[in-house]
């Protein structure tokens, strides 16, 4: 079935992101999914964990709800189009990797766009349903100030380096095996 969000709502998708591209569609597409399978419409207990940091995120921060600073959002740098949706709420979730079959040679961007939009979700995407969260949710931790530069940090990032308590920037300069 093709898309069945409403025109308005991807036109502000598309203001959100900036400008409009096949990757955007893409996590309109996959947004589209989650919404669709477990109820995701911005919900404070909608969870995603995406394998990239290509447009489409934009697409789930904007339609989802999902974002970093709530810590719903969740990126793995794999560098695949896949995207982990879970709905905390009901305990259900699914990973929908995009099956890249629809590409041609010599399309367009607006055509491919329009195809994506047209495109069926199970032809999109390659979906394994699960039952448990991929993720723990996020934890508030203390922060400590860096002994070398005095900044803030969160307590998991902190580096102990002889005897210094140092946050990332101000270990990479004194620790040459990174």
């Amino acid at each position: 079935m093709p898309c069945t969000l409403d025109k308005k709502r991807i036109e502000e998708t598309i203001a959100f992101h900036g400008h409009n591209c096949p990757g955007l569609t893409i996590g309109i597409r996959a947004a589209e999914l989650a919404m669709t399978r477990l109820n995701l419409h911005n919900t404070a207990n909608s969870l995603c964990v995406t394998e990239t940091d290509m447009c489409g995120v934009d697409a789930i921060q904007f339609l989802a709800g999902c974002s970093f600073g709530k810590g719903n959002l969740v990126h793995r740098d794999y560098g695949k189009s896949a995207f982990t949706f879970f709905n905390r709420d009901t305990g259900k979730g699914f990973r929908a990797l995009f099956r890249d079959t629809g590409r041609k040679e010599g399309v367009d961007k607006q055509t491919r766009i329009r195809m994506l939009l047209d495109a069926d979700l199970d032809d999109l995407f390659d979906i394994q349903e699960f039952d448990s969260p991929p993720v723990r949710p996020a934890r508030i931790l203390k922060s400590i100030p860096c002994d070398n530069c005095g900044e803030s940090t969160m307590e998991s990032r902190i580096r102990l380096f002889d005897g210094s308590k140092l946050c990332a920037p101000c270990f990479k300069t004194v620790e040459q095996k990174i």
